[in-house]
């Protein structure tokens, strides 16, 4: 990976097959169940729009503690990958890309969530005050831990 890139990534293995894990993620509707981005802000405000599900489906947010910004599928491969443009406007502005891999795994499926992004100026500056890699890190592992739970519970 380039210098100026950066890369989050947490994995898991889930004892259930891809195709039942892969409804959670290319429908941002079903992202309230797992994602803990969802339970930051109870406040915040949800616009979905474009498809309701896979390519195209897109959904926006904004909230106190949440910040701003939009999501929309831009990839998706039934049942092994999610692609995901990133806009985030508020605490600062950014533009990554999200991508879950659900790959055959002995004792179920393993599931990748990663972050990729440009460094830039405010995430170099935010990076010497705090482990972006832990913290966000953090956040992948208890969203995979509670679709984990979900997809194994039936």
């Amino acid at each position: 990976m380039a210098q100026n890139t950066f890369r989050i990534e947490r994995s898991t293995t889930i004892s259930a097959p891809a195709e039942k894990i892969f409804p959670l993620l290319d429908d941002f509707h079903a992202w309230s169940r797992w994602s803990p981005y969802e339970k930051l802000d109870p406040a915040m405000q949800r616009t979905y729009s474009g498809e309701p599900r896979g390519v195209g489906a897109a959904y926006a947010w904004t909230g106190k503690k949440a910040g701003a910004g939009a999501m929309e599928i831009t990839q998706a491969s039934a049942p092994s990958r999610v692609a995901i443009a990133l806009t985030f406007t508020k605490p600062m502005r950014a533009q990554n890309t999200a991508e879950f891999l659900l790959e055959p795994s002995s004792g179920g499926t393993r599931v990748t969530w990663s972050m990729t992004g440009q460094v830039t100026l405010m995430t170099t500056i935010f990076g010497l005050f705090v482990n972006m890699d832990k913290m966000i890190g953090k956040d992948f592992e208890a969203g995979l831990a509670a679709m984990k739970a979900i997809a194994e519970a039936g």
